[in-house]
């Protein structure tokens, strides 16, 4: 779901200036140059994915990054990308050799 989040566009430049400092609605708006109702639906998003939090500061709510679930993507992206390739099992698969495998 992570993923998924930080794949859009919008999404990704809001949790930038998340990461930077904490906004409230009206100024993330502002600095993006969107409509507050599209930043609330972003951040409801975001909310639901566990990605930011919002305190209450009077009549606003301020939000900003829960960083724990990017750290656990950043970890499983780093071993996703030390998986070594293993030699090719056309053979044992039942595929035809490729001339990418005659060369393992």
């Amino acid at each position: 779901m992570i993923l998924k989040v930080v794949a859009d566009e919008t999404r990704f430049k809001m949790l930038q200036y998340l990461l930077e400092r904490n906004f409230c609605v009206r100024a993330l708006a502002k600095q993006l140059g969107l409509a507050e109702a599209t930043i609330s639906q972003h951040l409801k998003i975001m909310r639901e994915a566990g990605l930011v939090r919002g305190e209450k500061r009077g009549y606003f709510t301020h939000y900003q990054v829960n960083r724990e679930p990017l750290l656990e993507l950043a970890e499983t992206l780093r071993t996703l990308a030390t998986i070594e390739q293993k030699r090719c099992l056309s053979r044992m698969e039942g595929c035809e050799v490729s001339d990418h495998c005659r060369g393992q």
